[in-house]
């Protein structure tokens, strides 16, 4: 299914909205810590970094800003743009839900003001879609078996280790702990408009796997949502790791625990598998020849034998 040209248009401008309004944050951000490292020290985990006010953006909103981007690069130049559209609204929407029952009045604005622009990506995708035909240019093969099975691979081996690790943290921490890292609260968030971590953990896990059910099948949307699973699994290792090597820092998992080997491993295979997701998907999608149609204005061409007289 392709995008009609009207819908690809609509689609890149609420993408660009929607990266309007983290820009908007991380400039206010970076006013108030200035030029030094301390708002990447809070995104990776650091606490002591947070000072007297709380910063607005988490690691997650560069992340999306680059998704929202790439969406919007990609409807302008291809009409693929209809499984992005969705890919990003959706993703958008889970990651945004959080920001309903958090405190203050300019989250809550900034947490409206998103969920109706990806609602909106995702009806643009549902409305604005055409039938394929055989010969329409931009149409693609499903991704070639290779790269999409190591893909969802490499997908399911994280959902389940991620999974695993939820489970892990339920039994060690306190039950009211467990519930703020799904529902939100000062002692596991570090920023305004972060993703309580249970919560992105789980929509990540979901979205993991979701990615390797539609590899596994070569379904022609398996582009959009293996990388965006892929982006969002990269952040999560580039996190652990930096937790791993400044345990002090991170306030989310307890220090015990970010110490074992296993999370280590966990961390250095969340980055690599998140990096290789993005390098197989990026570029299996092989296009379509179209079938050779003779033009009508020419005559036919002549026989490989000519008869006498030709």
């Amino acid at each position: 299914m392709t995008a009609t040209r009207s819908a690809r248009l609509v689609g890149a401008a609420l993408c660009a909205a929607l990266a309007l309004v983290i820009v908007v944050w991380l400039l206010r951000d970076l006013a108030v810590f200035g030029p030094s490292d301390g708002l990447l020290r809070v995104w990776l985990g650091d606490g002591d970094a947070v000072g007297h006010d709380f910063p607005a953006t988490s690691l997650v909103d560069p992340l999306l800003l680059v998704a929202y981007t790439a969406a919007a690069v990609m409807s302008l130049r291809s009409p693929l743009a209809a499984p992005v559209f969705t890919a990003v609204g959706v993703l958008t929407i889970a990651l945004r839900l959080p920001g309903l029952w958090a405190a203050g009045t300019e989250t809550l604005v900034t947490t409206v003001l998103s969920l109706g622009l990806a609602t909106g990506l995702v009806v643009t995708a549902a409305a604005g879609r055409r039938v394929d035909r055989l010969g329409e240019s931009g149409t693609t093969r499903r991704p070639r078996r290779g790269p999409s099975t190591a893909a969802g691979v490499l997908c399911v081996v994280a959902g389940l280790a991620l999974t695993g690790w939820e489970l892990r943290l339920a039994q060690l921490l306190p039950s009211e702990f467990t519930v703020a890292r799904f529902t939100g609260a000062r002692t596991v968030l570090l920023s305004t408009l972060a993703v309580p971590p249970g919560w992105l953990n789980a929509v990540l896990v979901l979205l993991l796997l979701t990615a390797a059910g539609l590899a596994f099948a070569r379904a022609r949307s398996t582009r959009p949502l293996g990388l965006a699973a892929g982006l969002l699994l990269a952040g999560y290792g580039i996190t652990g790791v930096a937790a791993v090597l400044r345990p002090a820092w991170y306030v989310a998992v307890p220090t015990p625990v970010l110490t074992t080997g296993p999370y280590e491993l966990t961390a250095l295979y969340a980055l690599l598998a998140g990096v290789a997701v993005l390098v197989l998907l990026g570029g299996t999608w092989c296009p379509r020849p179209s079938p050779y149609r003779a033009s009508p204005g020419l005559p036919p061409a002549p026989p490989a034998h000519r008869p006498p007289g030709w």
